[in-house]
């Protein structure tokens, strides 16, 4: 498979985005490091050839960036792991912006409300940040929990989706 990587500027920094040859994101995150970006995936969904260029995800990025913060719902992704992960993954994109959940919220969605380690297991294991927003998920208590791209970056974005902008 070949690939599409982009690096645009935001108001957090460096945000690179791997999309595949059909701009599916398969992974993205604020580093200009395009391989920390490639190490989210597993070995065997890497790429064998990546391409700098024009994904059509920083469009969404952009938009979202410049306060329209429905602009990444849209944006197609590529995500490859067990049942659980696919359907905590698809529940990840229906939190609203403005709206985040505790990860004992977000295990009850996945109709286990006791699984919250696999919950925060599902938002870990996230490829393409930003696009399937697993920032919205905090812990139990309110508090920010982990972020694999930094803690202060989850809150910006946390704060800009519930000013809506």
């Amino acid at each position: 498979m070949t690939a599409i990587i982009q690096t645009i500027d935001t108001p957090d920094g460096a945000f690179t985005i791997l999309a595949d040859e059909r701009q599916r994101v398969l992974s993205s995150g604020w580093t200009a490091d395009s391989d920390a970006i490639v190490a989210r995936l597993g070995v065997r969904h890497r790429p064998t050839e990546i391409q700098v260029g024009e994904t059509d995800a920083a469009a969404a990025a952009r938009a979202f960036y410049d306060g329209d913060i429905r602009a990444i719902d849209s944006v197609a992704v590529a995500q490859y792991g067990t049942p659980l992960q696919m359907t905590g993954w698809a529940a990840l994109r229906e939190i609203a912006p403005g709206s985040p959940l505790t990860y004992t919220s977000f295990a009850g969605r996945l109709a286990n409300p006791r699984a919250v380690r696999a919950a925060a297991s599902i938002c870990a294991r996230n490829a393409p940040a930003l696009f399937v927003p697993c920032h919205r998920v905090l812990r139990t208590d309110g508090t920010l929990g982990g972020f694999a791209w930094g803690l202060d970056v989850k809150q910006r974005l946390l704060a800009r989706e519930a000013s809506g902008r």
